[in-house]
């Protein structure tokens, strides 16, 4: 008789054994020649090394089900640990048209013509530039490339920066530090991250810089290599801004930058970084376009029809 460990990294125990234990019971049920204990994230299982290997086994496939899907329940404990598990089911399987799972099991993928297009245009380029309205997408499905890309271990880490124009000179009334003052501001990037990826495994993430969110101003002198880098609204950049980000591309990078050329913040005398960069760059190898429209619109349906009614009138 033997004793052995396994340790859920980046996994909430809860979710892995249910409310009141339910799932982790239903492991338990697999394995009754077993004396299983879980405290907090590490699972003990005593008894015949044989036994002790085939639970192993299991409970690493049931892992790299949870890190796929982000969901486990007791059907999905059924097809894993039963001999006849379905081929969909395997976390390997291949799974046409979805993006990623997000939180609970949730399926993100391209909803609309662009969306898709940016996601076939991601294949071939290594920057791309992500025009449209807002409520189209852009910035969602560029986020979602980026988790998906980090759990196929395409790089290391994911960067998410946006020009913190608003703030502007008005930071230094804000209460709290730098962080505080900036972060409701990156609030938008928080939110898509909060649907994909779960809560424990984010902050484990955003603590070990694997996942880092900074305004514009903190990528000035690096070079990011073995990264996927979203800058939004890019609209809102300089000139120099815009030039100064692009060149911070390393090695194994991927770029998106996501903006609405509508909807520019910058003082009048300000020219945007977006306009010239796509005026200069559009015809490069390597480099795609893609453009949104009121057809990409996947906000409340009213979102749809206020477009319509300000394009109309910038059109009188």
């Amino acid at each position: 008789m033997i004793e052995k460990s396994i340790y859920l990294e980046g996994i909430d125990p809860l979710q892995l054994y249910g409310a009141n234990n339910v799932l982790l019971d239903k492991v338990k049920s697999y394995f009754p020649k077993l004396k299983i204990i879980a405290r907090g994230q590490e699972m003990i299982s005593i008894g015949d090394e044989k036994e002790i290997m085939g639970f192993e086994e299991k409970v690493d496939l049931l892992i790299s089900f949870f890190h796929r899907y982000n969901k486990i329940t007791l059907s999905d404990i059924e097809e894993l640990f039963s001999n006849n598990e379905k081929s969909w089911m395997h976390p390997d399987a291949p799974q046409p048209d979805v993006l990623i799972y997000g939180n609970h099991g949730k399926l993100i993928k391209a909803k609309t013509i662009n969306q898709q297009k940016l996601v076939e245009e991601y294949a071939g380029n290594d920057l791309l530039f992500a025009l449209g309205p807002a409520g189209t997408g852009k910035t969602y499905t560029a986020i979602a490339l980026a988790v998906r890309a980090l759990r196929n271990k395409e790089i290391r880490r994911i960067i998410l920066t946006r020009p913190a124009v608003e703030a502007g000179e008005n930071l230094g009334f804000l209460p709290g530090d730098l962080k505080e003052k900036l972060d409701p501001y990156l609030q938008p990037l928080y939110d898509a991250l909060r649907d994909m990826i779960p809560a424990k495994k984010l902050a484990d993430f955003l603590e070990d810089g694997t996942i880092e969110i900074a305004p514009l101003a903190f990528m000035r002198g690096r070079t990011l290599d073995n990264a996927f880098v979203i800058l939004d609204e890019g609209q809102n950049t300089t000139i120099n801004q815009m030039k100064m980000f692009l060149t911070r591309m390393g090695k194994n990078a991927k770029f998106i930058v996501t903006g609405d050329i509508t909807q520019i913040d910058l003082p009048r005398k300000q020219s945007s970084g977006l306009i010239k960069a796509l005026s200069i760059l559009g015809t490069i190898h390597g480099i795609s376009v893609v453009e949104f429209d009121i057809r990409d619109v996947v906000r409340h349906k009213l979102v749809k029809k206020i477009i319509e009614a300000y394009e109309n009138e910038n059109h009188l």
